[in-house]
């Protein structure tokens, strides 16, 4: 059983100011149902929030997800979530994790681990029921605080503290945490830009530097995943304040040759930094008229989407751009023959490239969020029919002389315009 003694000190620091966002928690039929199904499957059987939701919680942020840890083994919670029809995805069992689904809700559930060993990009984990020794394998303190489903705290490292002092502690030695995985260099970044108060301590800036080279032993997709976190995190602005931090991410991605270019940010772009994406952020910092995009994309894996936008904005700005080009007819073209993404990140990227507000572009933008893309109104079936012409090469130059026409016309062609198309 259960030591009960133990199990009140640890849930004996109460929430007060923050108690109201556990308790609305509490309220989601989804989490009730996640709790009672671990809860109820052994008398010793116990789930936590753990990790982000519980620090956003503490800090007053937004909680966009919710993960959990649990003092069970992955097999025995995966018959707890069979036992209550709680759909789940053995993705990462290896590692301890499940993925519950309820009403489209998705949860991570991770078994309690502790380390058997590390080689600085995976760890070999032995499953365990001590919350503490769970705890102890964690990067930073403000990671390693756990919650039960009414706000009790379990945070064996005092990292609430640490998150109102605004302290970026790693758990135990620094050093031995960051040979554990080099990401938490990365990872260190991230919570020092968005919660610390305080400077570097100049001996984790020592440890960190000695360990930079460890970088290298990290996949290429662990690294941009990690940095995409940076990029939307609420903070990624304070990198340009922060030598070190800076000093650091040139160091790791010197792909990004125009990351400077967030230092002196218009107005504009600024406060509208969140309505662009990571792969526009990274276009901005990659493009720069020589072969750094080609050798980005062969470094890191991204989706073909993705590429296909990157490629596009950099196809554009190796050819000399002249400044009347920002005219409506012109983006008319590009919008029908690239699509609205493409359009908009042209419009974007200009407007994030200038110094100064550029309220023409500005306008172009609200003028195109409701357009839809024009369709080509002339059907080849129709052609063959009145001109009486047959299927194949001829009637295809037609058809894209007709589509020229159109598209110089504003998007409108006239039936005499399509005979004498047919004359020539």
């Amino acid at each position: 059983m259960i030591d009960l003694i133990n199990k009140f000190f640890s849930f004996s620091k109460r929430l007060d100011d923050k108690s109201s966002s556990f308790k609305e928690l509490k309220k989601k039929k989804e989490i009730k149902k996640l709790f009672l199904a671990i809860e109820n499957y052994s008398e010793d059987s116990e789930i936590r929030y753990v990790g982000g939701c519980v620090r956003k919680i503490l800090n007053n942020e937004i909680v966009d997800d919710i993960d959990f840890a649990v003092n069970l083994k992955p097999l025995e919670c995966s018959k707890a979530l069979k036992k209550n029809n709680i759909k789940f995805f053995e993705i990462g069992i290896s590692h301890g994790t499940i993925i519950a689904v309820i009403d489209s809700y998705k949860f991570e559930i991770t078994s309690l681990r502790k380390d058997l060993i590390t080689d600085g990009r995976h760890a070999k984990v032995a499953f365990t029921t001590d919350w503490q020794e769970d705890a102890s394998r964690r990067d930073f303190t403000i990671n390693a605080i756990f919650s039960d489903i009414h706000g009790n705290l379990y945070d064996p490292f005092d990292g609430k503290k640490d998150l109102e002092i605004g302290k970026i502690k790693f758990i135990g030695d620094a050093d031995k945490r960051i040979k554990e995985d080099y990401l938490r260099i990365l990872r260190y970044i991230r919570f020092f830009l968005n919660y610390s108060k305080t400077d570097h301590n100049e001996k984790i800036r020592k440890i960190i530097k000695q360990n930079l080279n460890g970088i290298s032993n990290i996949s290429s997709e662990r690294l941009l995943d990690e940095f995409k976190k940076i990029i939307i995190s609420p903070s990624f602005l304070k990198l340009f304040k922060d030598p070190f931090c800076l000093e650091l991410i040139n160091l790791i991605f010197p792909q990004f040759k125009n990351l400077e270019i967030f230092k002196n940010l218009n107005k504009f772009a600024e406060t509208n930094i969140k309505k662009v994406d990571f792969v526009f952020l990274i276009s901005l910092m990659l493009i720069d008229n020589t072969d750094n995009v080609e050798y980005f994309l062969f470094k890191y894996n991204i989706s073909s989407i993705d590429k296909k936008r990157i490629l596009f904005l950099n196809k554009f700005y190796n050819k000399e751009i002249n400044k009347n080009f920002f005219s409506k007819s012109n983006l008319w073209r590009i919008f029908y023959y690239n699509g609205k993404q493409a359009l908009f990140d042209l419009i974007y990227f200009e407007i994030f490239k200038s110094k100064k507000i550029n309220k023409k572009l500005i306008a172009l933008l609200e003028y195109f969020k409701d357009k839809e893309v024009p369709v080509f109104p002339v059907k080849a079936l129709n052609l063959m029919e009145k001109y009486n012409i047959p299927e194949g090469k001829q009637l295809g130059l037609k058809l894209k002389k007709i589509e020229e026409q159109w598209i110089k016309n504003d998007f409108t062609v006239l039936d005499n315009e399509i005979e004498q198309i047919f004359k020539n």
